[in-house]
């Protein structure tokens, strides 16, 4: 393979990298002037992985093998966990990443950067007046605001875990992102349920449970094992419209072989049962108000006037179900005070349909941030 760095000393040619709990995902990205090419994508198991390198060295002798004959300037790697030293110890999966490790194995500079610090370098490279990649999402009253071009944005996903990110757009395609581990703060509690299952967690962890044990699989998993224990009462499900009930028959048998399945099996199953099991609806039907409340929550904080995206796996799998009806705006423009609930009427709101988002972001976060940076 042959390899340049272009005319201004930026990467022309990137191993762009999204590892996550769940899957590994690599490409080999050409940079031009414009925009950026994917040549080459494949997939792994993080799970079945030991380290990161195997799954670079396949990726570039399938290149090879492939006749791209195009030697990479760059590793950039995003990873679902904070950056130390040059090193990411992965959240949610048994192996850790270094930037060292990679540079030393295959003779090129490498990057380490959050897995929402991609999502959000991503951001400015997609069109948010093409469907097909971004979603607006109407409001209570129908309206769509305007997506502004420049300003803080918040990007929120649900996915194994719950990603966080603050992206400022600049002119020209400029961007500047912020890395945040949002995930883990506070749980919102709002109703007898709720409190049921905050209650729950903390008796779990002998301290107060964050966002992602809700706003996420492994918290969709959570929830539903919560509503089959003890501790739930069905006639909390009551102002949420959903009866259970009193001969549930096959519900119950669709509950129990639900229970039945490892943990990372059972969102999947979970979401595709909303019209069999009341159980099941329940589950998703607090996991989208959990995740509205803590989009709203973050919005109130950060005041993102450049918008807010909502990304990650579930949301994308799960996009009906979370506008149906209006579901997820319901719960994000509710506040106490007059004045947030005007704001946050008037927020764009967008779902990133684009799954292939965190690999462009990773490089142009190398496009932007040049070798060296670790974020």
């Amino acid at each position: 393979m042959s390899g340049h760095m272009s005319g201004n000393g930026t990467p022309s040619v990137i191993i762009a990298g999204d590892i996550g709990g769940t899957n590994t995902n690599l490409a080999l990205v050409r940079r031009t002037k414009e925009d950026f090419t994917i040549l080459l994508a494949l997939r792994f198991s993080t799970r079945e992985e030991s380290s990161l390198a195997k799954p670079i060295e396949t990726l570039l002798f399938q290149a090879r093998e492939k006749g791209i004959g195009d030697r990479p300037d760059i590793c950039c790697i995003s990873g679902a966990g904070p950056v130390r030293n040059g090193e990411i110890q992965l959240t949610n999966a048994p192996w850790d990443i270094k930037a060292s490790e990679i540079e030393e194995r295959f003779g090129l500079p490498a990057m380490l950067i959050n897995d929402f610090t991609a999502i959000s370098y991503a951001i400015p490279l997609l069109d948010p007046d093409n469907p097909s990649q971004i979603l607006k999402i109407p409001h209570c009253d129908g309206s769509l605001p305007p997506t502004p071009r420049e300003g803080l944005a918040l990007v929120v996903g649900a996915g194994t875990g719950l990603g966080v990110g603050f992206l400022l757009k600049q002119k020209e395609g400029r961007c500047l992102a912020f890395p945040s581990e949002g995930g883990h703060s506070e749980l919102s509690c709002w109703d007898e349920l709720s409190y049921a299952y905050h209650r729950w967690l903390s008796d779990q962890l002998s301290y107060a449970p964050g966002a992602e044990l809700a706003v996420s699989g492994q918290g969709i998993a959570s929830i539903f094992s919560f509503l089959s224990g003890p501790g739930f009462d069905t006639a909390m499900a009551e102002p949420y419209g959903i009866a259970f009930s009193p001969r549930p028959g096959e519900e119950s048998s669709i509950d129990a072989a639900i229970l039945r399945l490892p943990e990372q099996d059972r969102p999947a199953e979970i979401a595709g049962a909303i019209r069999k099991s009341p159980r099941c609806l329940l589950t998703m039907e607090l996991f989208v108000r959990y995740y509205a409340a803590k989009v709203s929550g973050l919005a109130s904080v950060f005041l993102p006037s450049g918008g807010i995206y909502l990304a990650g796996g579930i949301s994308s799998k799960h996009e009906t179900f979370l506008l149906d009806g209006q579901r997820f705006m319901r719960t994000f423009e509710r506040n106490y005070s007059p004045h947030m609930r005007k704001y946050l009427a008037e927020l764009p709101v967008m779902l990133v349909r684009d799954y292939s988002v965190s690999l462009l972001g990773a490089a142009n976060a190398a496009v932007q941030l040049g070798s060296g940076a670790n974020a």
